[in-house]
């Protein structure tokens, strides 16, 4: 089993410094290396075509699907072990809209699960985490969503508003946008100060943000050409402190 993956002092520096951190397409793939081949990519962006339904969104609203998992991480030991699928779960104060009950999404097929991309991209997150926490066990779940947008009918990425995950570090990574407007990435300071906007744009274009430290959020999205299909499709992994 392979030590953790770090990324560069320089965006850990950052990191701590800030709260948050973007690392570019380009980045990324020389982070990830040997795992970031063209085929593992294709094949792991593939899996957001197959994700089900978000049923649980309180707004009524059917633009959002996703698939979810849960890893774990123990102090001194290589590598993060898949749990058994559970619900997820946020506190109101977290997700004003959604939060307060469990949610049983799809769990993430297991090819994805165990794929070298995912697992480089865990080792990522969890080299982070220790860096700002110290090297402790921690909880992780991974979210696949797609976002949809059909003319007149805007997708939500956070419906919910800018907010905090309520857990120590949030990795989002972009997998692809297809012919959409908007989804603008919103990075705030607790007092709601802003600190940073962009759009993610391109396979594994990354922000790594301290959720005690800032608040964070995604503006609609609409259909470029409002006579084809729309979609905004993310991967998102939390680490929380057990």
């Amino acid at each position: 089993m392979s030590a953790v993956r770090k990324a560069p002092p320089s965006a850990l520096a950052a990191l701590t410094e800030q709260g948050f951190y973007r690392i570019a397409p380009l980045e990324m793939a020389g982070l990830l290396g040997a795992t970031a081949t063209p085929t593992a990519l294709a094949d792991f962006a593939a899996s957001w075509s197959r994700l089900e339904t978000d049923g649980f969104m309180a707004d009524g609203g059917r633009y959002r699907r996703r698939r979810h998992a849960n890893f774990a991480a123990v102090a001194g030991v290589p590598g993060q072990r898949r749990g058994e699928h559970r619900p997820h779960f946020q506190a109101s104060v977290h997700n004003s809209l959604n939060g307060g009950v469990d949610r049983w999404f799809a769990p993430v097929e297991a090819a994805v699960g165990d794929s070298a991309v995912l697992g480089a991209l865990l080792e990522l997150g969890r080299g982070a985490a220790d860096t700002l926490f110290g090297a402790r066990d921690w909880f992780t779940e991974m979210h696949q969503f797609r976002i949809e947008a059909a003319a007149g009918l805007p997708g939500y990425p956070t419906p919910e508003g800018v907010h905090q995950d309520g857990v120590d570090l949030v990795i989002i990574a972009m997998i692809a946008r297809t012919n959409l407007t908007g989804g603008e990435t919103v990075v705030a300071a607790l007092d709601g100060r802003p600190l940073a906007q962009f759009t993610l744009d391109g396979m594994l274009d990354t922000a790594v943000l301290d959720d005690t430290r800032v608040r964070h959020g995604v503006s609609p999205i609409a259909p470029t050409d409002p006579t084809l299909p729309s979609c905004r499709d993310v991967l998102v992994l939390t680490w929380k402190r057990v």
